[in-house]
């Protein structure tokens, strides 16, 4: 079976990410902020990095519970900077209470953080055709705008590349390319929109 070119076909965990998430569309709040963190913590480093470390990242951040990373204390982000399960990066840690706090205010406004985030696509997985790796952009007027708008939102590590990796992550575009085993599988995986 063919599957993207980034993929590490000797890593199930690799595999098992590309074949069964990557590019298929999210809905949950949850799921969606705790991808939006993994991929701020990836920021300068792999995503394969992240991907080894994302049940520390989850054990270490309460699931990705916003509502209980905002109330973390200056104690806890000290034992976060000691954890070897996560990156222990002073900032990146700092940015994911940071987000939790924007993540929740947009929840307030919007009714949900899914209906915020999706709509910088219609609401709708933006499907692309491309046929090599090369062809792939790191980053769009799309990502440059969402990126814009997150950070005037108060979010952080949401510069425009890490937009576009948390768009692909989360199925908002498929880029599968064509002759990926996986592009018709995912393509069809896209809910209802909401």
């Amino acid at each position: 079976m063919k599957r993207c070119a980034w993929v590490k076909l000797d890593e199930p965990l690799y595999v098992d990410y590309h074949d069964k998430e990557w590019g298929v569309p999210v809905y949950d709040d949850q799921h969606l902020f705790e991808m939006l963190c993994l991929e701020g913590a990836q920021a300068g480093l792999s995503w394969w990095t992240i991907l080894q470390k994302r049940e520390g990242y989850r054990d270490a951040f309460d699931q990705f519970d916003a509502t209980k990373i905002v109330l973390y204390t200056e104690d806890k982000l000290a034992e976060l900077r000691e954890n070897q399960r996560i990156v222990r990066n002073k900032l990146k840690i700092a940015s994911v209470v940071t987000n939790a706090q924007a993540f929740l205010r947009i929840q307030q406004q919007y009714g949900s953080f899914s209906h915020y985030i999706w709509g910088f696509v219609n609401h709708q997985p933006i499907i692309n055709h491309w046929s090599t790796l090369a062809q792939v952009p790191v980053t769009t007027t799309l990502s440059d705008c969402m990126s814009k708008q997150l950070k005037k939102d108060g979010f952080k590590f949401v510069g425009s590349t890490i937009c576009y990796s948390f768009m692909q992550a989360t199925g908002m575009i498929n880029d599968h390319l064509v002759d990926c085993c996986c592009r018709q599988v995912n393509s069809e995986v896209q809910g209802d929109g909401h």
